[in-house]
């Protein structure tokens, strides 16, 4: 009997959330003026330069603000729980607080720093990374701790600086392939979040691809909707990379032992 309620469950969840993306796949593919189906919203993902500059704009800026949020947050992080267990609730409070401030106020406040970046770094869309890894911090600080709350941290920066590794070391080849899962989960979190920011983007005056959807949507529906649906369908496959990864991490790690 719950096995048939199980199954009943999964098969309602799996409609609720699969209609919608169906419902976009038929109108990205429909053709209203001569019936049947076309690809030609896929195409323009490719063949409107805007709309292409946008993805690898937004791809970019996922990319660097993953890359600079592992750099600042991992050593943070362990060097906390290592050596300084009091800066622990203040580091928590800091990465939490983008939570509680609006992007609104956010681009409001980052507005004269900008000055600045823009200054030294030129009008790039890619200075927005700053802003994404501020954005995605409560999100990573999460994963991370959780990842380095499963493991016996001190243990083993212990034993390897007592084999002679430096923190790096330490850090990059004992620390890291221990918490991998959650480095995971923070990187894909993060590439989420960047890739369907609407609203810092749009107030900067910057292209990307939250910002195209919303301006192509005006005009060109199906292109609009096919982009979101790329983008979902992205987040989806990440999703699924992550419990694969996760997965296999624990099977190898079952077997070592």
């Amino acid at each position: 009997m719950n096995r048939v309620v199980r199954s009943a469950l999964w098969l309602l969840f799996g409609l609720f959330f699969l209609f919608p993306l169906y419902a976009m796949a038929d109108f990205s593919t429909r053709n209203v003026i001569a019936g049947g189906r076309t690809a030609a919203a896929w195409r323009n993902l490719v063949a409107d330069e805007a709309l292409y500059q946008a993805i690898v704009v937004s791809l970019l800026l996922a990319v660097l603000t993953v890359a600079v949020m592992l750099v600042l947050l991992v050593p943070t992080m362990v060097w906390v729980r290592l050596r300084a267990r009091w800066a622990g609730g203040i580091v928590e409070f800091l990465c939490l607080l983008p939570l509680m401030i609006p992007a609104l106020v956010i681009v409001v406040g980052l507005r004269n720093v900008y000055l600045w970046v823009t200054y030294l770094l030129g009008e790039s869309p890619l200075t927005l990374t700053f802003v994404y890894v501020v954005l995605v911090l409560p999100f990573a600080y999460r994963a991370l701790d959780s990842a380095l709350a499963a493991i016996e941290l001190q243990t083993l920066s212990e034993a390897a600086r007592s084999l002679g590794a430096s923190w790096i070391t330490t850090i990059a080849k004992v620390i890291v392939p221990n918490i991998w899962s959650g480095i995971l989960s923070a990187a894909f979190i993060s590439i989420a979040v960047v890739l369907g920011e609407y609203t810092i983007a749009s107030l900067s005056g910057f292209d990307t691809l939250p910002v195209q959807i919303v301006a192509i949507g005006k005009s060109d529906g199906p292109t609009s909707v096919a982009a979101s649906l790329a983008t979902l369908l992205l987040g989806f496959v990440l999703l699924l990379a992550l419990g694969a990864l996760t997965r296999g991490r624990r099977r190898m790690s079952g077997v070592k032992g």
